[in-house]
């Protein structure tokens, strides 16, 4: 056979080689880099959730570092892809509409808050992308028909329980016997506060004032005046961030002190909330709820507080709650993901829905048949001598006691 002809035996035996799929490698015999995959996520930037979106990107910022560091999921890089929503329902839908269809990315995970998470997971649907999230769990989210909605935290609806739970717990004659309420209204807020002023009704505290107000409300001033009015001794609010603010400043310039008080967002974002209200010292002894600790015995927590330390500073105490929820949507994606050995969404949505327990740094996520985590549990937190500690239930607590009633104010 001439030089020709064996050269032309080797190319067809080569193209036949690669046709079975017998080689990944280049000509020089290095593997083949796979593609990485892409998630597409919209972040509050600015606007009214601008603090929580950007603890929200960074703990899927930090979960995409951790798995790439490890060698990738599926053998493969992750590259997240963030687009801004400015905190706007209408721009969140423009935004998955593009990652799906403009940018097509493998792979989609939720924004913040249940105002912004109800629209964009009806697009993901629209497409047949799974949309896994973790800080959108307002029980309105749940009743949109979805089959491919899963919430990793536990649910909104019940997680002032544990404040409200302390509150009862108290002896009789230490126990409030009126409450305020004031919250936005927000599918986030709302019915957490109604929920949680259901149970404390029960158990014989009288409402004395109920405010329900437009979440694009910009002056608290004659919301609070009414809290102050009806001189109740517990106040709950549905608040986020620059509502909790003006409370607290109409509380102290007004002496009104309540006994115990409660706000759903803003205590929990460290200085961004003690500082415009004065300090730490202001703070103290404010309780919120939530479902996550930096000291919590949970799944790759203590390797996540470390690994947020080193990357972005700080201490664990200032680490947003919003962090380590978004930081559990990835953990639970990897999980799924190395079980099926697949990033395909309908199959990630079958395994999803099978009734298997995932872990994450909040604890154990198991979905019900609508995607809410029901292994899921809340805490209610308390600023204490400068600093945030979970207070309730005992069994979480660590020996740390409820601050009650509240100091005065400084």
């Amino acid at each position: 056979m001439n030089c020709l002809g064996a050269a032309l035996v080797m190319v067809v035996a080569l193209a036949a080689l690669s046709a079975c799929g017998g080689s990944s490698t280049t000509g020089s015999g290095t593997p083949t880099p796979q593609p990485p995959i892409t998630i597409g996520i919209s972040v509050s930037l600015s606007g009214d959730f601008s603090a929580d979106g950007q603890a929200t990107e960074r703990g899927y910022q930090l979960w995409a570092d951790t798995i790439n560091k490890n060698g990738g999921l599926l053998g493969r890089q992750i590259k997240l892809i963030f687009l801004s929503d400015a905190s706007s329902t209408t721009q969140v839908v423009t935004n998955y509409q593009q990652l799906i269809t403009v940018d097509h990315v493998d792979l989609v995970l939720g924004p913040y808050s249940t105002l912004l998470t109800k629209p964009a997971s009806v697009v993901a649907n629209r497409y047949g992308y799974a949309f896994m999230e973790g800080i959108g769990g307002g029980p309105s989210v749940f009743t949109q028909g979805l089959h491919n909605l899963f919430d990793v935290s536990p649910p909104i609806i019940f997680q002032l329980n544990a404040f409200a739970q302390y509150i009862l717990s108290l002896p009789a004659s230490q126990r409030p016997t009126t409450a305020a309420y004031a919250t936005e209204d927000d599918p986030f807020t709302q019915p957490m506060v109604d929920n949680a002023r259901s149970l404390l009704e029960a158990g014989g505290i009288k409402t004395v004032s109920y405010q329900v107000y437009p979440a694009e409300t910009t002056d608290y001033t004659p919301i609070a005046q009414k809290v102050i009015a009806s001189h109740a001794q517990v106040v709950v609010l549905g608040s986020m961030l620059p509502d909790i603010i003006a409370y607290v400043q109409a509380f102290r310039q007004q002496h009104f002190n309540p006994k115990a008080m409660v706000a759903t967002a803003g205590p929990d974002q460290g200085t961004s909330f003690t500082g415009p209200i004065g300090g730490t010292n202001v703070a103290e002894g404010i309780f919120y709820p939530n479902a996550w600790d930096p000291n919590l015995n949970t799944y790759q927590n203590s390797q996540m507080v470390q690994d947020y330390i080193a990357k972005y500073g700080g201490t664990a105490q200032a680490i947003s709650a919003d962090t380590a929820e978004a930081y559990s949507v990835g953990q639970v994606l990897t999980q799924v993901a190395n079980k099926i050995h697949s990033i395909d969404n309908a199959k990630l949505i079958t395994e999803l829905h099978s009734g298997d327990t995932f872990q994450s740094v909040q604890g154990n996520v198991k979905f019900n048949s609508v995607g809410e985590n029901v292994d899921g549990a809340g805490f209610a937190f308390q600023w204490q001598h400068g600093s945030v500690v979970l207070v309730y239930p005992p069994a979480q607590a660590q020996g740390a006691t409820p601050e009650y009633p509240k100091p005065n104010w400084p």
